[in-house]
């Protein structure tokens, strides 16, 4: 049986003390079996499958029409180009598949992208980051519940916030924390090969400050509105740009120019982030769509576009640590029964400017890691702590919170470090010319066939003048390996079996996330055509790899199932059309160039 998890099942959305409701939905339906296996399964939360593909069929030329007879997706080593010659065996380009490109933002050449490894606590196995979100408002209550995701459609309102956003504190010398005396950054991260395997982990000081550097965000100011998921989400990645390239992006387009139906006062999640700015509907300058008047304009343009999102480990402080060093900011959660920068709370320190909180609530904050302290004092909290440490985090309610906005949060904290996302891969917007994608809402579920792999596909039909150059997808877990594929010329969706798909790319993702591979050939597309992306994933442990759109019933995502043709598979061979049997869209995207 194919059965749904839907990744908030168990998770709270970030209210920032706004009100959550609480979700607990497990869609099941029961499907055709393929030949020698279980039928497919579906969770709203979960793991993967996977299996070994076929190279397939006859080899076609990825630049330009199809090839001679051969055997398709050969290919030299790993991430084989696909079937690049007239005759004889299809692909050969070596190497591996999902190169990158670009130093990445910290540790110089080749730490650019991301990984994969282990997904979120909290809620099931694969969903990484699953759990509970955090985002929302100060001015509503502090309540925690909830699992969804909030946003904020289009014309949501709201009040003006408690003074604008501040201008950020501390940003001074440049600190001896690295090798060189220089921070490891760039204007824009470019997705890099080895950091999207794991590899270059480094030696790590025992203190790092972004406020030593210059790569400290300016502090933000939520006032009443439940708006600190969107916030946090929009600082770290301002932090991944900076010093180079400072911006100041607009909290109100992410969450009223979002597909979820929330309002700004409802709370949000990252997922919800992650969807906005991997559908390029954002980011957007603040200049053109300031904070707190309750309106966004329409028709504005994404000034960057995120390729990658890395989801880290719940708890792995020592993998939230090297991405701070590396990469930028950490969005993580908390949970808090402070309204805003007045409150009081038995868990916050005023004299210290020190957080933690150990107790059974789930979190209802969002913030954002830019630094630790591993000897700072347990006596600067108000817990008796069994030990010293601590992360330095930025909050949204103004530079009158803790020092000038920031604040230390120790390492006991109970939700400190549970779920968290880092932008591993940010680009200018001329990387790529389109995005081929039915996902706007983003992985909202998972589904499988009850094992560690599976296979799915979308097809799209090419406009005029186009290079197919890269696909998009998300890993469910850690330590997930794929292997791409592209088909040419395909006929009606009845019709497909992808039988001449050829390997483009191949390749292990260390951590869970999302994450654009490029193809190891530009592929030729003639005006018109209709091709698909095709993905065979193996997730180890998870039973429901692949990430799907689809409405999970709690009213908050806009879901059209008429925008795209996906396709899922047991085994490579028998595929059924997701949209008419699950009601549901794959998470796949296609980048093309116009030539």
């Amino acid at each position: 049986m194919r059965q749904k998890q839907n990744r908030r099942k168990s998770r709270s959305r970030s209210l920032c003390l706004a009100l959550a409701l609480s979700l607990g939905l497990t869609a099941g339906c029961s499907r055709w079996q393929p030949d020698g296996g279980s039928g497919a399964q579906a969770q709203q939360n979960g793991g993967a499958e996977s299996g070994n593909a076929d190279g397939g069929g006859n080899g076609w030329n990825p630049g330009g029409g199809d090839g001679g007879a051969g055997s398709g997706a050969a290919g030299g080593g790993n991430g084989a180009g696909g079937g690049a010659s007239n005759s004889g065996n299809g692909a050969a380009n070596g190497g591996t598949g999902a190169a990158g490109g670009g130093n990445g933002v910290g540790g110089g050449a080749g730490s650019g992208a991301n990984g994969g490894g282990n997904g979120a606590a909290n809620g099931g196995t694969g969903a990484a980051g699953g759990g509970n979100g955090v985002g929302g408002g100060t001015g509503s209550g502090a309540n925690s519940g909830g699992t969804g995701a909030a946003g904020g459609g289009n014309g949501a309102g709201g009040s003006a916030a408690n003074g604008a956003n501040g201008t950020g504190g501390k940003n001074g010398d440049k600190s001896d924390a690295y090798p060189d005396g220089q921070p490891p950054c760039a204007e824009i991260i470019h997705r890099d090969q080895e950091a999207q395997s794991g590899g270059g982990d480094v030696k790590l000081p025992s203190s790092f400050d972004y406020r030593k550097m210059g790569r400290a965000p300016q502090i933000g100011n939520q006032g009443s509105l439940g708006t600190c998921w969107a916030f946090a989400s929009l600082k770290a990645l301002e932090s991944s740009l900076l010093p180079g390239k400072p911006l100041e992006l607009s909290v109100d387009h992410m969450t009223m120019h979002n597909s979820f139906s929330m309002s700004q006062d409802a709370g949000g999640e990252y997922t919800m982030s992650m969807a906005y700015l991997l559908a390029w509907q954002g980011p957007v300058l603040e200049s053109e769509d300031p904070y707190g008047d309750g309106y966004s304009p329409d028709g504005l343009k994404p000034c960057l576009h995120v390729q990658d999102i890395q989801i880290l480990p719940a708890k792995d402080y020592d993998a939230i640590k090297q991405a701070v060093y590396r990469y930028g900011g950490v969005q993580s959660s908390l949970y808090t029964s402070m309204r805003n920068y007045q409150s009081e709370s038995v868990y916050y320190n005023r004299t210290t400017n020190s957080y933690c909180y150990i107790g059974d609530e789930k979190p209802n904050h969002d913030s954002v890691i830019i630094g630790w302290d591993d000897n700072y004092s347990k006596d600067n909290f108000n817990m008796g702590l069994e030990g010293d440490g601590a992360f330095i985090c930025t909050n949204s309610w103004g530079e009158d919170f803790g020092d000038q906005g920031y604040f230390y949060v120790s390492y006991y904290d109970t939700n400190i470090g549970v779920h968290n996302i880092v932008y591993t891969g940010v680009e200018p917007v001329d990387n790529y010319d389109h995005n081929y994608q039915s996902d706007l809402c983003g992985w909202v579920g998972q589904i499988g066939y009850g094992r560690d792999s599976a296979w799915f596909a979308n097809a799209y039909t090419a406009g005029k003048g186009e290079n197919l150059e890269a696909a998009g997808f998300y890993a469910t877990d850690q330590n997930t390996d794929y292997e791409i594929y592209v088909a040419r010329h395909l006929g009606e969706k009845a019709d497909q079996t992808f039988g001449q798909r050829v390997k483009m790319a191949e390749g292990r993702l260390r951590y869970a996330g999302f994450y654009t591979i490029p193809l190891d050939q530009k592929i030729v597309l003639d005006d018109g055509e209709k091709f698909a992306i095709i993905v065979k994933i193996t997730t180890p442990g998870t039973v429901h790899p692949v990430a799907i759109e689809y409405d999970a019933g709690d009213g908050m995502a806009e879901i059209d199932l008429s925008d795209g043709e996906g396709y899922l598979s047991f085994d490579g061979d028998k595929w059924e059309h997701v949209e008419e049997t699950q009601k549901c869209n794959v998470c796949l995207k296609a980048y093309t160039s116009n030539r």
